[in-house]
C-alpha cells in the first residue's frame, strides 16, 4: 500500500511531493529526520505495547486454563494490527 492510497480525497502525487515540500519549508531539513526519527519511536512504542497485550493475554489465559484456541483468535487479531501498522511505516523505512 502506499502513501498515497491511504491519504483521503484522491491526493496525486504531485500533491503529496507539494506537502512534502512545504513540511521541508516550514521545519527546515535539520528538523525532518528528527520528526521521522519520533515517528519511529512512536511506531515502535505501538508494537512493544502489542507485543505486551498479547504477552500478557495469553499468560492470563493460561492461568485461568481457557483454551488456546480463544488466544489463537487474539493473536490473529493482533497479528492483523501489525500488518497494518507494517503497511503504513513500510513505505517510510529505510533500505538498507
Amino acid at each position: 500500500m502506499t502513501i498515497a492510497t491511504m491519504i483521503p480525497l484522491f491526493i496525486s502525487g504531485a500533491e503529496i511531493a507539494f506537502i512534502l515540500f512545504i513540511v521541508l519549508m516550514v521545519f527546515g531539513a535539520d528538523k525532518v529526520p528528527e520528526i521521522a526519527r519520533g515517528l519511529g519511536k512512536g511506531m515502535r512504542q505501538i508494537k512493544d505495547a502489542t507485543n505486551d497485550i498479547k504477552h500478557e493475554i495469553t499468560k492470563s489465559a493460561e492461568k485461568q486454563g481457557i483454551d488456546v484456541d480463544i488466544t489463537k483468535d487474539v493473536r490473529k487479531e493482533i497479528d492483523k494490527v501489525k500488518e497494518e501498522v507494517d503497511e503504513v511505516t513500510g513505505s517510510i523505512r529505510r533500505k538498507f
